[in-house]
């Protein structure tokens, strides 16, 4: 298993980064999160898990050991790819994926794109004795940056990808009705959707 990587970032996508090391880019798969502390040039030190299937062979990169390791746990559920577990990261952090299970919070999981609500009750259920108790997160602290922390995420992911402030703040106005409309309807951005529509208003812009 390759436990990390380290080296200078090549290139940044807005699902992936390369990592140059010993002269090979390992390409990584990310979350908007963990490329947001990404600059192109600059060395870096990325957790990963290497997913392997008949076809291919992924490398899934992580801020830090405690996202790598929630990421493969979350896998140990039935129904539970390497994807969806990445997307629970990209919504919200494992101290936040705690905290729901322990509570069993459906809402908190279902604002996951690709998790219903009986695939919420089934997930809390298999999760419940696997991931842990939370570290130092209230109730409270949680639902504000459930609600309001996409905004934060795609603003550091933008500048990550090398634009300017001010065009992280253009972009960030351009999708703001997608995610409030989201926020009306009882469910949470998807900072990755958010991501793709912003990056399409820049590369137009430009």
């Amino acid at each position: 298993m390759i436990a990390f990587v380290s080296g200078p970032v090549a290139a940044l996508a807005p699902d992936s980064a390369v990592v140059e090391v010993g002269g090979i880019g390992m390409a990584v798969q990310c979350t908007p999160n963990t490329l947001s502390g990404l600059r192109v040039g600059e060395q870096t030190r990325i957790a990963t898990s290497l997913v392997v299937r008949e076809d291919s062979l992924t490398l899934y990169g992580f801020a830090d050991d405690d996202e790598r390791q929630t990421f493969e746990l979350l896998q140990t559920a039935s129904g539970v790819g390497p994807r969806l577990a990445q997307a629970m990261l990209a919504v919200h952090s494992p101290d936040t994926l705690r905290l729901a299970v322990a509570n069993g919070d459906e809402k908190t999981l279902t604002a996951v794109p690709g998790i219903g609500k009986k695939g919420a009750q089934k997930l809390l259920l298999e999760l419940k004795d696997r991931l842990g108790a939370p570290v130092g997160t209230s109730r409270a602290g949680v639902g504000a940056a459930v609600t309001s922390g996409w905004r934060d995420q795609l603003h550091a992911a933008l500048i990550g990808l090398g634009y300017a402030t001010r065009e992280a703040d253009e972009a960030l106005d351009a999708v703001a009705p997608q995610a409030e409309a989201a926020l009306a309807d009882g469910t949470q951005p998807q900072v990755p959707k958010l991501l793709k529509a912003a990056l399409q208003t820049l590369n137009r812009a430009r």
